[in-house]
């Protein structure tokens, strides 16, 4: 899929979303891992941000390559079980069954309402 077959509205964020923008920052990203310009980790950084939280499509190639990004850069990453998705489901239970076996000592995975209660 690509912005110009697809349409520019097939990859804006939902309105929920788009209205915390500011004081959250967007990012676009040409490739699978948001880390390969430095920009997203100089920011986060820049902001003394210590975990990350993933979400997102393709679990088995934009989500992989971000999470193995943020554990590469020392991170502490957190997998939104319920929060990612991929075009087939054995592509997705293969990639909670990778970071619940066998990096679960690099990438903790929880549901969202699990994440969000945490932090209340």
């Amino acid at each position: 899929m690509t912005i110009a077959r697809a349409g520019k509205e097939m990859v804006e964020l939902l309105p929920e979303l788009a209205i915390h923008i500011p004081p959250a920052c967007l990012f676009d990203k040409p490739i699978y891992s948001p880390w390969l310009s430095g920009e997203l980790a100089r920011v986060l950084q820049s902001e003394g941000v210590e975990e990350v939280i993933v979400s997102g499509g393709e679990a088995d190639m934009c989500v992989l390559a971000t999470l193995l990004g943020s554990v590469d850069l020392d991170y502490r990453t957190i997998l939104a079980e319920d929060a990612i998705c991929s075009t087939s489901d054995e592509a997705y239970e293969n990639i909670l069954k990778l970071f619940t076996k066998r990096y679960s000592h690099h990438v903790e995975v929880a549901p969202v309402d699990a994440i969000l209660g945490y932090w209340h």
